[in-house]
């Protein structure tokens, strides 16, 4: 305590100390210092998200000029446009950099003015401490996946709707234009809890109407055994069901049964055929679980789907386990030296994180590891580090 109000260290860390060692006798903690803490950590973090947002935005706006450049036909302002609707996306992909940048400079310079110092001092372990920061990272990641993962999706789908129109050749994943279609769906329409699967030959998106031709589609009962085959050479995706012209029945062993127009209620609509093969990034946090359902009864592949979605739940803890790494990382006390080096490892550990976390999701998009893995993983991994860091710091 002496050594606190001496005078080389000055009247304000004598007032500080005051400051930090009044606590609440129900909470055990300064309400004072949270809020303060809190309030330092969460303007160095969005200073640093909006800094790497507006980095990130600016390449991407320089890549669309590029590409734009062999368009006369295409005005800045739309290039504008599209670079300001991939915003949102772009907070979403730096947040948990942006939280270990923003900590690292908070909780550094909060150790350089010795205010750190000073609390744990008072004997407020970095335990305490930590926790007003750690709340705020995992609201704001919570207030990511909720909010801003919505108003991205829309935003990301009008993008790239405009990219699609206006920048892309040869057309691409929502033209449907050429190649086989397979899917499974339910089909009540002859037993209960029956299946049909579509088979078409080709298929064609024309004037917002999705056509296909050398349709083939077998409809099963609930144990997958074979009721009857129908043949149609063309057919169209209507509103909820399947419309099949000249279709042809054939039931086993018999003789082939020509009906003419058919119809086949169907879950799917050209909306939903074209989101499931666009990235996505297009759809919020809300409405990713029925899309996924729709897409497994439907017979299309949804590890994608299932991959981001599970990104999207962890992206609260990410973000915690962000604000524990760059507090075990630079709240080294400047007399220990070796400041700048652990720094630089905070820095680098966080790039390692991002690796193991691309890495892993190429694993998941290959099959190799389940959705759920591939997307806690680099997060368990985070916390791990961060919990053996601050038990080294605090108590080793």
């Amino acid at each position: 305590m002496r050594a606190l109000s001496s005078p080389r260290l000055g009247p304000w860390l004598t007032s500080l100390f005051q400051v930090f060692s009044t606590r609440d006798d129900h909470a055990g903690f300064s309400t004072t210092l949270a809020i303060y803490i809190a309030r330092q950590f969460m303007l160095s973090t969005l200073s640093m998200v909006l800094a790497l947002t507006g980095l990130v935005s600016l390449f991407d706006f320089i890549d669309l000029l590029r590409r734009a450049a062999t368009r006369p036909n295409v005005p800045a302002s739309l290039v504008i446009r599209i670079a300001a609707l991939h915003v949102p996306y772009y907070i979403i992909y730096v947040l948990p950099f942006g939280i270990l940048l923003g900590g690292i400079v908070c909780f550094s310079r909060l150790t350089r003015s010795s205010e750190l110092i000073v609390a744990r001092a008072a004997g407020i372990s970095a335990w305490q401490f930590l926790a007003s920061p750690l709340a705020c990272a995992l609201l704001t990641g919570l207030l990511t996946t909720t909010g801003i993962s919505a108003l991205s999706s829309d935003m990301f789908r009008s993008a790239e709707m405009l990219d699609q129109t206006y920048l892309r050749t040869g057309g691409g994943p929502l033209t449907l234009n050429g190649g086989a279609l397979w899917l499974r769906q339910s089909d009540d329409g002859l037993v209960p809890h029956g299946v049909a699967i579509l088979h078409a030959q080709d298929v064609h998106l024309i004037n917002g109407e999705l056509k296909v031709s050398g349709v083939s589609i077998f409809r099963l009962d609930d144990r997958d055994r074979l009721i009857v085959r129908v043949e149609a050479p063309n057919g169209a995706l209507g509103d909820h069901q399947w419309i099949l012209h000249g279709t042809s029945v054939l039931h086993p062993d018999h003789l082939p049964q020509h009906i003419g127009d058919m119809t086949l209620p169907s879950d799917l609509t050209v909306g939903r055929v074209q989101e499931s093969f666009a990235s996505p990034d297009t759809l919020s946090v809300f409405a990713l679980p029925g899309f996924i359902n729709l897409l497994e009864r439907s017979g299309f592949p949804s590890i994608r789907h299932r991959l981001h979605f599970q990104s999207l739940l962890a992206l609260p803890i990410l973000a915690g386990t962000m604000a524990l790494v760059s507090a075990g990382f630079s709240m080294r006390p400047t007399r220990r030296g070796g400041v700048a080096r652990m720094l630089g490892s905070g820095i680098a550990a966080g790039f390692a994180l991002f690796t193991i976390s691309k890495v892993a999701e190429q694993f998941g998009e290959s099959g190799a590891l389940p959705p759920v893995l591939a997307a806690w993983a680099p997060t368990g991994a985070g916390l791990c580090l961060a919990v053996a860091l601050l038990l080294h710091m605090e108590d080793g």
